[in-house]
């Protein structure tokens, strides 16, 4: 005789109350972002998650026969927020395309002007986006009994940033009317200003070429922009504890919160920052150059460095379908089959793909959303890994620490941390900073690294600085480097977006782009579920994670699957909309095993 226990003694699981609720839009830059979920409210976690776009774009389509060097000014205009890392990664590849070098003096122009595209985009992110939802208001209105805890917890870090509670830090961050908030529109508008001396206008550069830079190198060039990153140092050091004495205490006042957002760890990073006595931008020497990035490239499964070499990387890249709004390309022609050292380049890489777009109606069991699943093709196991890019930060950081190659007067990779070392500011003194590897790739963790790498990007800026002062002093003032549009040649670019892995890769036929492919950040976590049917990052971190809010169905405002997705940085928001009214009841299941179909 077999007798089924009943899960709910043995698991203390109730029996569920599934109710289905969705955020859409979620507008984001790329495309209308929108979250379907289903939620179990008896037992408080999410039992299902789909993550849809909404919008064509169309980029790779209408690249088709243009002029190549226009590309950088193209692309740009894919986002109205980080235009300029496009623009970069779109040189990037032209110039491997082109076979040429810029100046040393337009390297470090370009590199201070993404330095302070870092410092722009993820203050304005973190403070006025992101910690909206952990601010005063925001947990007063989801988790009082959390706020409550706040007011009676001194902040460990008061002597830097100022403040005595944790609920203190949680009022400055109140919109519009906390100290922080408004301190940090004003450090976005110093940086902007930065990011402008140096790529002439935001968010759509005017002064950067393939082959070079339009901005000329004079010494105000550079004090102007020194005087405005000194202004906003302590800044940047108060943030950081700040965000480590808020993010502490979430795990301290709401045991298992590391599981909200929790995914296994998959993070890739393609670089950032080219050293210009290293880069050349010939294929055959990018794992060279590419390990002298400034941000170490690398793809980290389950906390272990897979690679660093960026031909590897490219080599392993994927484009499948699955969900998506596309017909197959794999019967095409491809155009490219070789790559420069002769590896074989698959049909499913970005240099082959054609994109077929094919407009239909949503349906969850079939295709839902325009954008693709990008994944990369692990050689070792033959899976294709649905990465995600930590919001950016997380997977920077945690690739930098591991190959602890980027050794500067003012960052030092070390194995298992960052260490970040910052001037003396107009208040505090000398600060050496350390970001560690943590234990999860969570919600808190993308979001607490995001300072961190602020941080990281004051303190490179601070070298570039160094650098160009000495070459104007030198004499060394070139800013390109003329060069030829080939017949027909290859290229890539391997950056970092803000929010995370950049790559863009063109196919030069008869002096004109005969395929082009922009991969920003937002496509790689966005991902809808592939051809396996793997999720892509987005889905994977809400779908299973736990419901921390204290509201039921009727008044929910789902903040913990907000900070989730928000915690990727998908591209800048611009507005979050939720539609639920008091929620729908899919089913109520009283059931010996939970999930399971019965007759």
């Amino acid at each position: 005789m077999t007798t089924t226990e009943d899960p709910t003694r043995v698991t203390g699981r109730k029996p569920a109350q599934i109710v289905d609720m969705s955020w859409d839009p979620i507008t984001r830059i790329i495309g209308n972002l929108g979250i379907y979920t289903k939620i179990d409210f008896a037992n408080q976690e999410v039992v299902e998650c789909h993550s849809t776009s909404s919008l064509f774009r169309g980029y790779s389509v209408f690249m088709k026969g243009k002029d190549p060097r226009d590309a950088g000014f193209i692309t740009s205009r894919i986002c109205g927020i980080c235009g300029d890392n496009h623009t970069t990664c779109s040189n990037y590849a032209q110039q491997m395309a082109y076979g040429v070098k810029p100046p040393r003096m337009a390297e470090n122009i370009t590199n201070l002007g993404e330095a302070a595209e870092y410092m722009f985009d993820h203050t304005l992110f973190q403070d006025n986006l992101v910690f909206v939802d952990f601010c005063e208001a925001m947990v007063k209105a989801t988790n009082p009994g959390v706020l409550a805890r706040a007011e009676r917890t001194d902040a460990p870090r008061g002597d830097i940033h100022g403040y005595r509670t944790i609920a203190d830090i949680m009022r400055a961050f109140n919109p519009f009317e906390g100290e922080v908030y408004k301190e940090a529109l004003k450090v976005s508008r110093v940086t902007r200003e930065m990011f402008c001396l140096m790529e002439g206008r935001h968010v759509h550069p005017s002064t950067l070429y393939p082959g070079g830079v339009g901005t000329m190198p004079q010494p105000n060039t550079f004090t102007d922009y020194l005087a405005r990153l000194m202004r906003v140092i302590d800044f940047v050091k108060k943030a950081v504890a700040m965000n480590d004495d808020v993010f502490d205490f979430f795990y301290e006042a709401l045991p298992g919160y590391e599981e909200v957002g929790r995914r296994r760890i998959m993070l890739g990073c393609w670089g950032a920052w080219q050293n210009p006595d290293v880069v050349d931008y010939r294929y055959e020497n990018m794992n060279r150059w590419g390990k002298a990035m400034y941000v170490t490239p690398g793809i980290i499964v389950d906390g272990k460095l897979v690679t660093n070499n960026l031909i590897d990387i490219n080599l392993g890249l994927r484009v499948l379908l699955g969900s998506s709004f596309y017909d197959d390309w794999v019967n095409e022609q491809p155009f490219v089959t070789h790559d420069p050292l002769g590896n074989p380049v698959d049909m499913r890489h970005p240099w082959n793909q054609t994109t077929v777009p094919v407009p239909q109606k949503r349906d969850f069991a079939g295709n839902y959303s325009w954008v693709m699943s990008p994944r990369w093709y692990h050689p070792e196991t033959g899976q294709h890994l649905a990465l995600d890019t930590g919001g950016g930060p997380l997977a920077r950081l945690w690739s930098t620490a591991l190959s602890a190659l980027v050794d500067t007067p003012y960052v030092k990779a070390t194995g298992d941390s960052v260490r970040i070392s910052l001037p003396r500011g107009e208040e505090l003194p000398e600060t050496t900073l350390e970001w560690r590897i943590p234990q999860w790739s969570n919600t808190i963790e993308r979001d607490r690294a995001r300072p961190y790498f602020v941080a990281y990007a004051a303190a490179m800026a601070l070298q570039f600085l160094e650098e160009s002062m000495e070459l104007l002093r030198a004499g060394e003032t070139k800013i390109f480097e003329d060069y030829e549009v080939p017949d027909e040649a290859i290229g890539c670019g391997f950056h970092e977006a803000v929010r995370g892995v950049l790559s863009h890769h063109l196919v030069i036929r008869d002096q004109k782009i005969a395929n082009y492919h922009p991969y920003p950040p937002t496509p790689w976590n966005a991902s809808p579920r592939d051809i396996y049917g793997t999720p892509g990052p987005y889905e994977d971190a809400v779908q299973g994670q736990p419901i921390f809010e204290e509201n039921g169905p009727d008044d929910f405002k789902g903040v913990d699957i907000m900070r989730t997705v928000r915690s990727f940085d998908p591209c800048l928001p611009c507005g979050v909309h939720m539609y639920m009214g008091k929620g729908r009841t899919l089913s109520t299941v009283h059931s010996p095993t939970y999930g399971a179909n019965h007759g």
